[in-house]
């Protein structure tokens, strides 16, 4: 249809009294970053929901309302209790002047709520203001739209160790000790005392009336420390009017707060700040693109891209960085420096997702561990600005670094991450949610081949050991992974010594497979197996007895660094599949509430597989190695279907960070790594025709599922490269320099392709050459 036809089409329907056709006005075409819908989630399964944040990918400023103390599931929460400014919390108010939070806080409704990566907006309707923020990487924008009132308030409030000053009738800052590294037995670390959070406040317009608070009592002292400290503005305000307040944050200092402010958001309005973040995340989600696909699944899609692009959290500011683990500010040397990680559950999908996108922001995470292990002396698991995390089991980082060594992006110090893996796993603790050096109990993993447990009845006597217990089957397995990590490096550098110990150690899971059960299973210190023993309920709350949050159905597959060792333990491909089809079937033994009441964290249950939690992630693709591939292309298909959805019930546990989601990013696109540290990836069954990865030297890698539909998840036949694949797997090397990789899609299994024993990806037991 022509302008000038259309022109006239017009012009007769405004004579004629009708209406204008609708195509004359057609709709604006969807960028990525508009799919996005960040109260998904918002209820957690069982256990924590996620938050609506607002933050530039990989951002240090991170914004979501702060809603209801004590109502963990965020999206239920009744009234918003204030905004994040940096250690503080901002707030607004038509109403009395007060000291207590509880006051000022407002109702509001998700239908008159806009939340996207970039922008949030929600009416705090109790007041009858509009509420709007964006961000800059180092600052938090605020616009209220205010009604007519005689005694408007902007409130700031800071509890904890923290320290507040009055600026002039328009500046606020302070600072606030942070919290988050914990010791032994989970008790804080005295070390924090140095870490602090500094803000910087500017507001848009002078505020003549101010008062400051120390817990109960309103005065006006323009400078107040300690715990429940506050400050308050009065102001009268007219319908409509406008308040900006302008946040920087920092790590460093109070002045590089104000210098991260002045120089990311003064030059701009909050429309144009809102547009620049907008911008960031469009760039960021359009490496992914796709045709084809629902609503429902692009939403899903790019929501679950969206966690998988927040963390580890970028904390240079100008060049600089205050770090935790000697509490001293370092010049970055042209690297960036990033904190707030959880190795345990990322190493599996969330970094191997990254490396693809940006290997060389990758390498700078590495880089920081390597910067971590340098200034503290150990390497940690779970990275925190103030320090380490006493959390979860293994040392995983070993895993993130060894991946992108193994796939080629090796621009830090390898000697220097090689020394601080070998020392976590000859002198560290091996005991869950610890930091202490190596205890005996790491000496008998060491010596004897496998972490003891306590004998059915015993009392433990070890003092190091928390409340979180010994989860003795699990740290074996995941420390033999750990070492197969370590030992790859060695052999990779040389260290030919070195790569026949941890090697050997790499064969420990061995010791965990009872034959005559046919399950992982504890072992006491003299190596007897521990009886009574059930794989299913045994080992108290969360099996931590024996098991890290799952039960040893799922552990028992927990051998990512040699299933087809694991397959030889349990009698062959025929036994081991078996096994595998019965885990997707297997039921609860007991009601399934008091199951979940045992095993809170496995939620997204199909049988005992739990989708839930990361222990399960890499399980549907192991059919990759056991000659039955099909099987890994319907119950993929399966669990993205049924456990991810695009409400606020859409996370079928934890996502930990954006961990959840990145299963389902690469999951969704057709693939998956299931041993972080090979360079190599599982095929399963992608959802889009066609899909485009922009990897971060530049180059694409397409992959294309002819005929693929709802019905049609099964793979006939492939080509890579114009090559026929006759395996279920790909390597880094085929992909890096630009790969096209052509799956036929069809309704039943071709029970042919991708069989063969000589097809199943590569692991420990086996020849690896077809991945060099």
């Amino acid at each position: 249809m022509t302008m000038k036809y259309t022109m006239i089409l017009m012009a007769l329907a405004l004579l004629a009294g009708g209406r204008v056709p609708a195509q004359s006005v057609p709709e604006p075409q969807k960028q990525p970053v508009d799919y996005v819908n960040p109260n998904i989630g918002g209820i957690g399964i069982l256990l924590t929901s996620t938050a609506p944040y607002v933050q530039y990918p990989f951002g240090m400023a991170r914004m979501a309302p702060v809603t209801t103390p004590g109502i963990v599931d965020r999206y239920l929460a009744d009234k918003i209790y204030g905004f994040p400014a940096g250690p503080a919390m901002l707030m607004v108010s038509t109403g009395a002047l007060d000291t207590d939070a509880r006051s000022y806080a407002s109702d509001y409704d998700h239908d008159f709520e806009r939340a996207t990566p970039y922008y949030y907006e929600a009416d705090l309707q109790t007041w009858g203001v509009q509420a709007e923020s964006t961000v800059t990487r180092d600052a938090i924008f605020y616009r209220f739209t205010f009604p007519a009132s005689p005694h408007a308030h902007l409130v700031l409030s800071m509890a904890q160790d923290a320290t507040l000053a009055v600026v002039g009738n328009n500046v606020v800052q302070g600072s606030r000790q942070v919290y988050g590294a914990y010791g032994r037995n989970g008790v804080p670390s005295s070390a924090n005392q140095e870490t602090r959070e500094y803000f910087y406040a500017v507001f848009s317009q002078p505020v003549n009336s101010w008062r400051t608070w120390q817990g109960a009592q309103l005065g006006k002292l323009p400078e107040q420390s300690g715990g429940a400290i506050g400050y308050v503005g009065s102001l009268s305000t007219t319908a409509g009017e406008t308040m900006d307040v302008r946040v920087g944050i920092s790590y460093i200092s109070v002045e590089q707060a104000r210098s991260n402010l002045e120089e990311q958001i003064t030059e701009g309005t909050f429309d144009q700040v809102t547009q620049k973040a907008r911008a960031a995340w469009d760039d960021a989600l359009g490496q992914i693109a796709f045709t084809g696909g629902s609503e429902r699944q692009k939403t899903i899609f790019y929501t679950a891209l969206y966690r998988s692009l927040q963390r580890m959290t970028d904390i240079t500011e100008d060049g600089l960085y205050y770090s935790g683990y000697d509490h001293a500010v370092h010049d970055a040397n042209g690297h960036d420096f990033y904190v707030d990680d959880g190795a345990w559950d990322t190493f599996r999908s969330m970094h191997p997702l990254q490396l693809l996108l940006n290997g060389r922001q990758q390498e700078d995470m590495i880089r920081s561990y390597v910067r971590m292990y340098q200034q503290s002396g150990w390497m940690p698991s779970f990275p925190s600005v103030s320090g380490s995390k006493a959390v979860m089991i293994g040392h995983h980082a070993d895993e993130i670094i060894l991946d992108a060594y193994e796939k080629g992006f090796r621009n830090f110090n390898v000697e220097a991450a090689y020394e601080a893996m070998k020392k976590n796993a000859t002198q560290a603790s091996m005991i869950p949610w610890t930091l202490d050096p190596m205890t005996r109990l790491g000496r008998e993993y060491l010596q004897k081949g496998f972490f003891p447990a306590l004998a059915y009845g015993e009392k433990e006597t070890v003092p190091q050991v928390t409340q979180e217990r010994r989860q003795a089957v699990s740290v074996t397995l995941e420390t033999a992974y750990d070492d197969w990590c370590v030992g790859t490096m060695a052999k990779a550098l040389g260290k030919t010594a070195d790569a026949a110990y941890f090697m050997k150690l790499a064969q420990n899971y061995r010791n965990v497979f009872n034959p005559a059960i046919g399950f992982m299973a504890p072992r006491s210190a003299d190596g007897s197996w521990v009886a009574p023993f059930d794989p299913k309920l045994g080992g108290g709350q969360g099996a931590r007895d024996y098991f890290t949050e799952m039960d040893g159905w799922v552990y028992t597959f927990s051998v990512q660094h040699d299933v087809a060792g694991l397959i030889g333990l349990m009698g062959g491909r025929d036994r081991f599949n078996s096994r595998l089809d019965q885990l997707f079937v297997e039921q609860y033994g007991v009601p399934k509430y008091k199951f979940l009441s045992q095993f809170p964290d496995a939620t997204g249950l199909i049988g005992l597989y739990a989708q839930g939690n990361e222990p399960s992630f890499h399980i549907p693709y192991l059919y990759d190695f056991s000659g039955e591939p099909w099987k890994t292309q319907f119950r993929v298909r399966q669990l993205l279907g049924i456990w991810y959805g695009d409400g606020p019930l859409g996370v079928p546990g934890d996502d930990d960070g954006g961990e959840t989601s990145s299963w389902y990013v690469l999951s969704a696109l057709g693939f998956y790594p299931v041993c972080p540290g090979s360079p190599v990836y599982e095929i399963g069954s992608p959802i889009f025709p066609r899909s485009v990865i922009r990897m971060g030297n530049g180059r694409e890698f397409t992959i294309i599922a002819n005929g693929d539909s709802a019905k049609n998840k099964y793979i006939q036949s492939a080509t890579l490269n114009g090559h026929p694949l006759d395996k279920p797997w790909f390597s880094q090397a085929e992909i890096a320099k630009g790969a096209t990789l052509v799956l036929q899609m069809g309704d039943r299994p071709n029970l042919q392709w991708g069989s063969a024993p000589e097809d199943a990806p590569p692991s420990m037991s086996t020849t690896t050459s077809d991945q060099d």
